[in-house]
């Protein structure tokens, strides 16, 4: 009997041990999204478009910011349009949570990696710049308003 409950425990630590594993190894997951790129004083992730859609569709949905100039349109349900060269000047217009996600893009990337380096510099922890920009986004057949 003994022999028994002892294997009876030694394969409930073992379930329990399986279990916490596989929502550790989900959260962390949940986490990760995009490629780290790191710069001077932090880091941001480049992500793709199903990238980006997943995270607009979580419970901590990013601030999405059009960083392009001149203005050439939105991705459907942009939060806010900021100049990428005055990102700095317009944190008041980005969460005041430097660890709540903020997504950005331009035209096709390059404005966008330059205001997640900025923002990244400044203690954001949680940024993403879409790679491509809004002309992959457009590409996949999603929507634009104003183009």
């Amino acid at each position: 009997m003994n022999v028994h409950a002892n294997f009876s425990r030694v394969l409930s630590a073992f379930a329990l041990t399986l279990l916490s594993a596989g929502a550790f190894a989900q959260a962390a997951s949940a986490q990760t999204v995009g490629e780290r790129v790191a710069v001077e004083g932090g880091s941001y992730w480049t992500i793709s478009v199903a990238e980006l859609q997943a995270l607009r569709t979580s419970d901590t949905a990013p601030r999405l910011v059009n960083v392009h100039i001149p203005f050439q349109g939105d991705i459907a349900g942009t939060d806010v349009s900021i100049p990428f060269n005055e990102i700095a000047d317009h944190l008041d217009q980005l969460p005041a949570d430097k660890n709540a996600p903020v997504a950005l893009y331009c035209r096709s990337g390059p404005m966008s990696v330059r205001a997640a380096t900025t923002l990244a510099g400044l203690g954001y922890t949680r940024v993403y710049s879409l790679n491509g920009g809004f002309n992959a986004w457009a590409a996949a057949g999603l929507p634009m308003v104003n183009p």
